[in-house]
């Protein structure tokens, strides 16, 4: 199932969501060269999160003890890869597939927390998620990048404060292929689902698919939205949405 668009009315510019869109796309075109070699590998291993790596420095002489992945031997990692490494991706389909996601439910969840509690919330749920991969795999030596992690903090949120809004989703199923209206609880539950069982399924960092950190970025949403979203917010999008 791939999101297309939500039927869920913003009653303000979501000026974070966008800012948020324009740094990863310009990270992806100043800093990686958009895809280009060496340039995408050196930003990869400087700015993501090689969980081994990141774990072994908290202790002062470990670092040397741990094998670097050959790829990323002779570039030194970035002291705070854990807020780095959400705005860093492996490819054109990553970097526009998140931000797609993004675009679609995080103006809602930016309508009812507000701006700025929106960037704190978007941040700390991204740490959450690099916070899971590493115990799920603390000794991957395999960078871990996207903005997956906090965006599914975002979708975590998204469920829980609109559950019933209504997501347009384009199906498909072998030969069978159609748009249906399903509600938000049940594309968003799905999506939770597919990377819990991914996860379990897979050994450690997953085949390259950082499926723990989209786990934990989601139930980091779960959480921390109580705290994050704003009552008088949260009153006038329901009652613009029951007009709409």
């Amino acid at each position: 199932m791939f999101p297309i668009r939500d039927d869920n009315p913003t009653l303000r510019t979501p000026v974070v969501t966008y800012a948020l869109i324009a740094v990863n796309l310009a990270v992806w075109v100043l800093v990686e060269g958009m895809g280009g070699e060496p340039t995408l590998t050196r930003a990869v291993c400087s700015l993501g999160l090689v969980p081994a790596h990141f774990l072994a420095g908290l202790h002062p002489g470990a670092i040397g003890q741990v094998t670097v992945h050959p790829v990323c031997a002779s570039v030194s990692p970035s002291p705070i890869a854990p807020l780095t490494s959400m705005f860093v991706h492996g490819s054109w389909l990553h970097v526009l597939g998140n931000m797609w996601f993004l675009a679609i439910f995080g103006n809602n969840v930016e309508d009812v927390m507000g701006r700025l509690r929106f960037l704190v919330f978007y941040l700390i749920a991204g740490l959450a998620a690099a916070a899971a991969q590493l115990l799920a795999d603390p000794d991957s030596v395999l960078p871990m990048v996207g903005a997956s992690g906090a965006i599914g903090g975002v979708m975590g949120s998204y469920v829980l404060l609109f559950p019933r809004a209504g997501v347009r989703t384009f199906v498909f199923l072998g030969f069978w292929a159609r748009m249906v209206v399903l509600p938000a609880y049940v594309m968003l539950g799905y999506w939770f689902l597919l990377q819990l069982l991914s996860g379990s399924l897979s050994r450690g960092g997953g085949g390259g698919v950082a499926f723990w950190a989209h786990v934990g970025g989601f139930a980091a949403g779960l959480v921390l939205t109580p705290l994050f979203r704003n009552a008088r917010l949260v009153a006038a999008h329901t009652a613009a949405a029951r007009l709409s």
